[in-house]
């Protein structure tokens, strides 16, 4: 069976541009394991992804709208699926390593907070040090998930989800892709959804972004990506022109949504509330679950405290604040 794995090893030695990072010649992992028959060492990674824990919780965190009334707004899940759709087909327009690419699309917010951005402020604003989620993605990988032994994924695809967002470049184009792609699907469908919720309208995007990126989402997200493949050789890039468009958007967005009264009326409620709930478990760890109680023996109360409030749903994270601080009914 070791053939169908070498098999496609040998295919992306044959096919990739020599800018791909190839799984043959990957860095390996923390911990050596013995090789799948048929899926190459990426190809495990993504799969260990997919079936973790923090992947399945994702489809209950908040993308940007908290709480909507409608099913059609974008949660972290169908952001993350998103990304990976976006990062994937640049990856074959510029003949590069795909499946380590969705591998790090499907992993990079895997550390999300509840709430969203806001949660990830309210954990950074108690939390020493701070709180970073693509700090946190890589923490649930590396140490919390598959019960505190992590999921010893390859140097390469942690690389990736570490550096998705800010900080130092990724070490491969594969990473970089990631990082653009992330962009790209979180402004477009965040248009989608201000528009659904009568945030915004298509004529208030200005008009040159409209001109030289297009008037829908699909339209904008092709220009973008088909830009990026044009333009790409060692190093992942736009044209001139629709980089130019691309921030105005996307100070557009920041402008228009992402500050909005609408939108983010209630984060200060979640904040507030993220807040009380570590400084509850920071003066009572005996409350959390046992795998948490054994990160504060190892790492302190407060790292354990963080990762048991970041790998919230929101949903959770209501029902956990309702049972500490909220008074429950008298029943005779």
């Amino acid at each position: 069976m070791d053939e169908i794995r070498l098999r496609t090893l040998e295919n992306e030695r044959k096919n990739l541009s020599r800018f791909a990072c190839l799984c043959a010649d990957t860095k390996g992992r923390e911990r050596p394991e013995e090789e799948c028959a048929v899926r190459t060492a990426f190809q495990r990674d993504r799969d260990r992804i997919i079936h973790c824990s923090a992947f399945r919780r994702l489809k209950h965190k908040t993308q940007v709208f908290l709480s909507p009334d409608s099913d059609h707004y974008r949660t972290r899940l169908t952001h993350t699926l998103e990304v990976a759709q976006i990062a994937r087909t640049i990856a074959v327009g510029l003949s590069l390593n795909e499946s380590l690419t969705e591998a790090i699309a499907l992993g990079h917010d895997l550390g999300h907070t509840p709430f969203g951005h806001a949660g990830e402020r309210a954990l950074s604003a108690v939390m020493e040090g701070g709180f970073r989620h693509y700090e946190q993605s890589l923490r649930v990988v590396d140490v919390i998930e598959n019960c505190g032994k992590g999921l010893n994924l390859t140097h390469e695809v942690r690389d990736g989800i570490l550096c998705h967002t800010r900080g130092k470049e990724a070490d491969t184009l594969e990473g970089r892709i990631v990082k653009l792609a992330d962009r790209i699907a979180y402004i477009n469908h965040d248009i989608d959804d201000a528009q659904r919720g009568g945030v915004l309208s298509g004529e208030n995007i200005p008009p040159d972004v409209r001109r030289i990126l297009g008037n829908s989402k699909s339209e904008r997200i092709n220009t973008l990506v088909l830009s990026a493949i044009r333009n790409t050789e060692d190093e992942i890039c736009l044209e001139p022109d629709v980089q130019a468009a691309f921030d105005i958007l996307h100070e557009f967005m920041f402008d228009r949504v992402y500050t909005n009264p609408v939108c983010k009326s209630e984060e200060s409620k979640a904040v507030s509330m993220i807040q009380q709930l570590f400084n509850f478990f920071c003066a009572h760890p005996d409350e959390l679950p046992n795998e948490y109680i054994s990160i504060a023996w190892r790492e302190g109360t407060e790292r354990a405290v963080c990762d048991y409030i970041a790998g919230m749903t929101d949903g959770y994270a209501i029902k956990t604040f309702q049972r500490y601080f909220i008074p429950s009914a008298w029943e005779k």
